[in-house]
């Protein structure tokens, strides 16, 4: 509705710029938000299942664990079958990275300090170049390296910056630089430390997370807190939320905050209010059967869904669409509530035609910004 204001503009770190496939990431490149599955990536049939529906989540990359010879040979065929760049995660076994390679990974995620001698990480970054791949130095705090936990103690900020530099700088030796860096703890406070140390350290793109963070509600908040707080400081250029939850939702929750943070824009912001005793209809119904109704529409809009008058209007002029409740839900059926369209009062609406009439409503703003954008 409104031109983007000075105090919602974030001012992004200056990071190089790298390609997962077909994704640009650091630099100017959108923040772009991917996931991973837990199916068994031998299972091609069902990993590719739940790569598609990622990919309708608007996933822009996606990642599957290759432990064994099974799952890279099933991912020749999984990568085939797929529109997103598929990134191979890779733990010990320098063959494994190899064959993610061969099969078409766009992108490896390796620990070069973890795989053994140099020969074998030369053969590795051989692979990764003769086959375009790129890399991520995946740093854990739950699994940094002994001689590391010696120095510092214990899982610290200092330790999971040093373990990130050193396995660089093990690709810097080999004239590699095409990789991008995290450095994920379970702790907020632990990874937001790490993260703000690496970007003073380095120029690399950097891939934000909170890592374990837990199931659905809590795992939110923290990724909302961790992730938030670093993008919010202008650092970060790729991100995963980490949920114990369907991988879909780790997307959603991913554009969510990307949204709030005015830094990418993905479906319809819904902006509702919490309902009180002065609602003129179920808001909370409604807005979760709304919520579910639009999630085919991946054409950024505002819709604002409030209870009552007090602050319905205001809201209103501030969205594309907009519904404003009117009377109360405690003097029975048969109220309605205000119709906004381009932040002005349009018509009255019945309640019980709210929702199909608000997805009618988004479905034709989404057609005409998309024809608008297609005659440019």
């Amino acid at each position: 509705m409104s031109a983007v204001r000075p105090y919602r503009t974030i001012i992004r770190r200056v990071s190089r710029k790298i390609r997962v496939g077909s994704v640009e990431v650091g630099g100017d490149a959108p923040i772009s938000v991917q996931s991973m599955t837990n199916t068994l990536t031998s299972d091609a049939a069902a990993t590719i299942r739940q790569v598609k529906a990622l990919e309708d989540a608007g996933a822009d990359i996606v990642r599957v664990s290759v432990p064994d010879e099974d799952s890279t040979r099933a991912l020749k065929s999984i990568v085939r079958a797929v529109r997103v760049p598929i990134v191979a995660d890779i733990h010990f076994h320098y063959r494994r990275a190899i064959e993610a390679a061969e099969a078409g990974a766009a992108c490896l995620r390796i620990n070069p300090g973890n795989i053994g001698s140099p020969e074998r990480v030369r053969e590795v970054v051989k692979a990764a170049k003769d086959h375009g791949c790129s890399m991520r130095i995946g740093v854990n705090a739950g699994s940094l390296e002994p001689e590391l936990l010696e120095k510092y103690g214990e899982p610290c900020p200092e330790a999971m910056v040093e373990s990130a530099l050193n396995h660089a700088r093990i690709l810097e030796d080999n004239d590699f630089r095409e990789f991008k860096i995290s450095v994920k703890a379970s702790d907020v406070f632990l990874a937001v430390a790490a993260y703000n140390g690496l970007a003073e350290a380095c120029d690399y793109p950097l891939h934000l997370g909170v890592t374990e963070a837990g199931g659905m509600i809590p795992g939110t908040v923290k990724s909302a807190i961790g992730i938030g707080n670093l993008l919010w400081a202008g650092i970060g250029d790729t991100i995963r939320v980490s949920l114990s939850a369907d991988p879909v939702e780790e997307i959603r929750v991913g554009f969510d905050i990307l949204k709030s943070l005015n830094l990418r824009h993905r479906g319809v912001n819904v902006i509702a209010c919490p309902s009180c005793a002065r609602q003129g209809f179920d808001v909370i119904k409604t807005v979760a059967i709304l919520e579910d109704r639009l999630k085919h529409i991946s054409t950024p809009m505002s819709l604002s869904i409030i209870g009552c008058v007090v602050n319905g209007p205001g809201e209103a002029t501030q969205t594309d669409i907009g519904f404003t409740g009117g009377g109360s839900l405690g003097k029975g059926a048969g109220g309605h509530g205000m119709v906004y369209l381009g932040g002005k009062q349009a018509y009255k609406l019945p309640n019980e035609n709210l929702v199909d009439h608000i997805v009618a409503l988004c479905e034709q703003k989404a057609a005409e910004i998309e024809a608008t954008r297609g005659a440019a």
